[in-house]
């Protein structure tokens, strides 16, 4: 990371982290020389507005909501860091029209996951977690019968992005058959095998489990009609996003003898803290297993996860780096000695480079190096140049209607 002085001195950085984040991700901010403030908890829609007002740098993880309206309060952010995978608790486009780039962890809790996954599947085929329930209540159920091996089984995977490649690897060390299904065409690991659609994966894996993204798409993709596709004695897992299965729909399939189990670990509406009661329709239903969204959670995950997300911050605060950035251009240019950076966020419509050239060269400033990147909202211009004439550089661009943030960063 770069050590250089900044035209905003690191001291003045605010930085927020929330929901206790793990100590690897203050601790790499705090050995560059920032000072983090942490929060146990996360804050709501109104709190979080207010205690907004300031900060350059915002942590979160899954509860906190950064909404619009939180966006719009936001008078100082440079950047949003999500400490997971996820990122559908940030209102992406808003953020990126705001000039707000937003970094995530799409592959430190991939190995977690995967585990817990395989350690679900087993419970379920051997009705584990239920008997302990029963041994709880005083009552002892000796028997083999609904009790079985995964060996020789078929595992189908719904989504097979990150953490899907890694339950079918771990899945094969059981000795089980790995099938997948996904929207995007990827190369198997393995001997994992493409399922032509969502129909065929259903009605022929004897363990489904769920490894997708909250989206449009994806939510209440598992309701009646996919749950009745399913094989009769399978069972289903949901890891992902709590929208992804209809509750009610699988309780009702539960009863009803189809689906023999479940493993849930997300769920549409979860506490936002752990004094918050959780209530489910799938509570008190026989072989099912209820998690409190720790698919990632473990301190290997949340470490990894920790450096990062303040890695990717870091290279944004120190460098204007994006890349990793889920709502923004992709853009990095190494450092050049003896020139001043300047970063430039305009709305993205055509002659913008051109115009800004223009007025560097009418300056008399030469331009040592110069990155563009654009999506269909945003351009995201780094820009290098002679030391001399940089304030009056940002003073010019930020003149231009186009712009939505102007800062010079060396």
């Amino acid at each position: 990371m770069s050590t250089q002085k900044t035209s905003f001195p690191r001291e003045k950085i605010k930085i927020l982290f929330l929901e206790g984040i793990h100590p690897s991700a203050a601790k790499a901010f705090e050995d560059a020389g920032y000072k983090v403030e942490l929060v146990a908890h996360a804050l709501g829609e109104e709190e979080l507005c207010e205690r907004i007002k300031g900060v350059h740098l915002l942590g979160i993880r899954s509860k906190t909501q950064v909404t619009k309206k939180v966006l719009a309060s936001a008078d100082s952010l440079l950047s949003l860091g999500c400490f997971c995978i996820g990122t559908n608790q940030v209102a992406l486009e808003a953020a990126c029209q705001s000039g707000v780039p937003v970094f995530n962890a799409p592959f430190s809790n991939t190995r977690s996951v995967a585990e817990l996954t395989l350690a679900e599947i087993v419970m379920l085929a051997r009705r584990a977690a239920h008997r302990s329930q029963l041994l709880h209540d005083g009552k002892w159920d000796k028997s083999a019968s609904h009790s079985y091996e995964v060996r020789g089984k078929v595992v189908g995977i719904i989504g097979y992005g990150h953490i899907g490649p890694q339950v079918g690897l771990l899945a094969e060390a059981f000795g089980m058959k790995v099938q997948y299904f996904d929207i995007a065409r990827k190369l198997p690991l393995g001997n994992a095998s493409v399922c032509g659609s969502l129909s065929e994966l259903l009605s022929t894996s004897d363990f489904v489990t769920l490894h997708v993204p909250e989206t449009p798409a994806t939510k209440g993709m598992i309701a009646k009609d996919e749950l009745r596709k399913m094989k009769r004695g399978s069972y289903l897992l949901n890891l992902s996003r709590g929208t992804v299965v209809d509750l009610g729909a699988l309780r009702e399939s539960l009863e009803s003898g189809h689906i023999s189990g479940a493993a849930v670990d997300v769920f549409p509406k979860e506490p936002k803290s752990n004094d918050e009661p959780f209530d489910s329709e799938l509570r008190g239903v026989p072989n099912v297993i209820l998690t409190p969204h720790v698919g990632g959670s473990t301190q290997e995950a949340q470490k990894n996860i920790g450096k990062e997300v303040s890695e990717a911050l870091l290279c944004f605060t120190e460098m204007g780096v994006t890349t990793g950035a889920v709502n923004f251009p992709q853009v990095a240019l190494p450092h050049i000695e003896d020139t001043h950076r300047v970063l430039n966020i305009h709305r993205n419509v055509p002659g913008v480079l051109s115009s800004i050239n223009s007025l560097v060269a009418e300056m008399g400033a030469n331009i040592q190096a110069q990155y563009l990147g654009t999506n269909k909202d945003v351009g995201y211009l780094i820009m290098d140049v002679g030391p001399n004439l940089s304030a009056e550089v940002k003073e010019q661009i930020e003149a231009l209607d186009v712009n939505i943030k102007t800062r010079v960063l060396f």
